[in-house]
């Protein structure tokens, strides 16, 4: 199976403004390396050949400002997308039919634990005979975090739901899925939605077969105390905590 990779970084990152000076999110560096070269690098571990990711204006001109340099097998572009939804729907002009793992640039893994989420997708989609899965998600057991993804389970290992109450599960940042998922942008922009999540949740209620891995140690970095602890997670990796 041919994996393509796409890093989801054009957002703004407002609220880790002031903690990384600044910067926007996706240079602000993790263990001595910005946070769209460390996913990158996660992503190229996982069998990916290349990857694209999109950033937006602002971020393109401080990473050249910056003098930041960007992984050979990186294609970065520049588009200022109104959500996060619409910077995954973006990606559906760069990459070719197939399957695609993508990630948030702000959701931060151990080593290793992006390969072992990627090969354990491309299992699940191998032992789907007759089943039209169009995707899996990273999921964690939820801590307690501000504003996750509930994501609840059968026991297959399949999404029933997305979004909605309290579950034991919220989603990680990690995504491995079909372009086929481009087929619902015409309906979810008539539906006004301005999310991801809230387009995963769509692709759920519309048939669309998804399932859940769950993944280890991944810190989403959102604020200050994220960075920290994501720094400190990298420093030792036995302090890692589960985010949604």
């Amino acid at each position: 199976m041919v994996i393509q990779g796409a890093i989801l970084a054009a957002g703004r990152g407002d609220r880790l403004r002031a903690a990384a000076g600044g910067i926007p999110k996706p240079l602000v560096e993790v263990g001595g390396v910005p946070m769209i070269v460390r996913q990158c690098r996660a992503m190229l571990d996982a069998g990916v050949a290349r990857v694209t990711a999109i950033v937006n204006s602002e971020t393109a001109e401080h990473a050249e400002r910056m003098k930041i340099e960007m992984p050979r097998e990186l294609t970065v572009i520049v588009r200022d997308t109104t959500s996060s939804m619409e910077t995954m729907l973006a990606f559906a002009d760069h990459l070719e039919p197939g399957w695609f793992l993508a990630a948030t640039v702000d959701a931060i893994a151990p080593a290793g634990e992006v390969a072992r989420f990627a090969a354990g997708a491309q299992k699940m989609i191998d032992s789907s005979v007759g089943k039209s899965i169009a995707g899996v998600l990273g999921i964690t057991r939820w801590r307690g975090d501000e504003k996750p993804m509930f994501a609840e389970l059968t026991k297959e290992g399949l999404i029933s739901r997305l979004g909605g109450g309290q579950t034991d599960y919220a989603t990680a940042g990690f995504y491995f899925l079909s372009t086929r998922i481009f087929e619902l942008a015409p309906r979810a922009r008539s539906a006004g939605l301005d999310a991801l999540r809230k387009f995963l949740a769509l692709a759920i209620e519309s048939g669309f077969q998804l399932g859940g891995i769950e993944m280890n140690g991944v810190i989403d970095v959102d604020e200050g105390a994220d960075l920290s602890a994501a720094r400190a997670a990298v420093r030792d990796p036995r302090r890692g905590s589960h985010r949604a």
